[in-house]
């Protein structure tokens, strides 16, 4: 039997910049203080708390003086505006290619469009990017999309980490609704990699194993992805969470994890699948 693991799976750069950055400043300054969780994955922030990095839900729970690190996802102006006010040590984590959709948003606003933001209702990086202008249209699905009303001028960005699929679909919708449509495609590259490689192994693997936090966007989309094509596909959180009936006449396994999932979780799920499988050759780096 083999094991494929995803060139790509695991923490893009902006999610590996801003953990690093977290574990910096709490070396630095002792403590770091986040506004909610900096990447939606559970063990990350349980070892990030172990270094002083503290999670809080309201910009008033920080003491002053202390260092403040606005999340990988993105932050609103009114969040950044109510932050400077105070005698805080302001640090931006923000990925620099959400900031970029920050910017296109804006400049779509600028030109006089409707702005539309293909995404997840709710999400933190959906919810920071529509905060950058006034009144914008957040889109989750197609079925969404043909609720909405005809309009003359429009502006479309979407969330770093939405399927193509998706994207695409409610596109062909939003063509039929709007006279002058302007997109701008922001889905990440890093997502895009990781899309295309898990699409693959999914179809020419036995067994398909996505790591990621239930809480994380990415990795449900790698997981729906992977089920579209592999019904033997399976999402965990831990190397705990494997069972061993998953293997049983598997000639293949293929691994990818989410973007906010740390290395040392993919290594422990792999470490655990060559017990359970008895593979002793290393697994193939899958591009």
């Amino acid at each position: 039997m083999k094991i494929y693991v995803a060139r790509d799976a695991g923490y893009c750069f902006g999610v590996r910049d801003a953990v690093n950055l977290a574990y910096d400043s709490a070396k630095t300054h002792g403590e770091v203080y986040m506004l909610g969780t900096i990447v939606h994955n559970e063990r990350v922030i349980e070892d990030l708390a172990k270094v002083g990095a503290k999670v809080v839900d309201s910009i008033d729970e920080v003491p002053e003086n202390k260092p403040l690190l606005f999340r990988a996802h993105g932050t609103s102006p009114e969040l950044w505006n109510e932050a400077s006010k105070k005698n805080l040590k302001l640090i931006d984590g923000t990925c620099p290619l959400v900031t970029e959709i920050h910017d296109e948003i804006k400049k779509l606003d600028l030109e006089g469009r409707k702005t539309i933001v293909i995404g997840d209702h709710g999400h933190d990086e959906v919810s920071a990017i529509a905060a950058q202008v006034q009144k914008p249209i957040v889109i989750a699905n197609v079925e969404e999309a043909k609720n909405l009303r005809k309009m003359k001028r429009a502006g479309v960005v979407s969330q770093s980490t939405q399927m193509i699929e998706n994207v695409q679909e409610i596109i062909n919708v939003l063509m039929e609704k709007v006279f002058d449509l302007r997109f701008i495609n922001t889905i990440c590259f890093p997502t895009r990699r990781n899309h295309d490689q898990i699409k693959e192994l999914a179809e020419r693997c036995s067994v398909m194993i996505i790591i990621g936090s239930y809480t994380s966007a990415n990795s449900k989309r790698l997981t729906q992805l992977s089920l579209e094509r592999n019904q033997r596909s399976y999402q965990v959180t831990s190397s705990d969470e494997l069972d061993v009936s998953w293997f049983k006449n598997c000639e293949s396994v293929g691994i990818s994890a989410g973007a906010s999932t740390p290395d040392e979780t993919i290594n422990e799920v792999v470490s655990k699948i060559k017990m359970i499988t008895d593979v002793k050759t290393k697994e193939l780096v899958y591009e």
